[in-house]
């Protein structure tokens, strides 16, 4: 077995006293894994990814990484320990051309820029062509794509993407899973959460279905797709007519 990357067990979080989002949760990543988080809205999907973040008040259980405690740990001093994050929105500085806002993302080692910019454009060849592009005349594609680049910058050992696809047309929600896949088989462990269940179903190594805060299923992608349950719950009648 792979070594476990990411850890929660038990893990009771909310924003406001009294208030729990997450009831309970448990999830694991493991080293190269690929895993997802589906859910109806306002299932805790991503409560989950700021309570491990520290922009969330976790209550009781522990969040691990690597094998050691990080629960409450603010989202900066994660960033050193191997986590890279990518919001849903607001997830690149407008203003700074592409170059500049890969550059924001190794701030901390500016000595590694000119490797890890050859590496994220190996990954997302359009970002290159357009390094002195501000960010602000970006499709909404390519500027998902510069901020999962950006986040790659310092060579996360995870990373941790909060609805990729958001916003985006299906032909290019396509290429975010493609280019998701891309940065996992390159040894980079991802947890995802995204609205889009059945997209995500397909790509992912392993699936978790939070409902009110809760685990309600669990399984690999293949598995939960085919799952009854989760066909009727959550992946509506387009799965169940064209068999996942």
């Amino acid at each position: 077995m792979t070594t476990i990357v990411l850890e929660a067990r038990e893990l009771v979080a909310g924003y406001i006293p009294e208030v729990n989002i997450l009831n309970g949760c448990d999830l694991e990543v493991r080293e190269g894994e690929f895993v997802g988080i589906i859910g109806p809205n306002g299932a805790g999907k991503s409560t989950f990814l700021k309570a491990v973040l520290g922009l969330c008040k976790v209550r009781s259980g522990t969040i691990s990484l690597n094998g050691d405690d990080i629960t409450g740990r603010q989202a900066h001093e994660l960033v050193p320990l191997g986590v890279g994050y990518v919001p849903q929105t607001k997830n690149v500085f407008p203003s700074l051309t592409v170059r500049e806002n890969l550059e924001m993302g190794c701030f901390l080692k500016p000595s590694v820029f000119r490797e890890r910019f050859e590496y994220v454009a190996t990954m997302f060849p359009k970002l290159a062509d357009r390094a002195g592009q501000r960010a602000s005349a970006l499709s909404g594609g390519e500027r998902q794509m510069v901020a999962m680049g950006r986040a790659l910058m310092l060579e996360p050992k995870i990373l941790l993407l909060d609805e990729p696809s958001a916003g985006l047309s299906p032909a290019l929600q396509d290429e975010v899973f493609v280019q998701c896949r891309t940065i996992n088989k390159s040894g980079v462990a991802i947890l995802m959460v995204e609205q889009n269940a059945r997209r995500c179903l397909q790509v992912v190594n392993r699936g978790y279905v939070l409902d009110q805060g809760r685990n309600a299923y669990t399984g690999t992608g293949r598995e939960l797709l085919a799952d009854p349950n989760v066909i009727e719950l959550y992946l509506g009648t387009l799965v169940k007519a064209t068999g996942g």
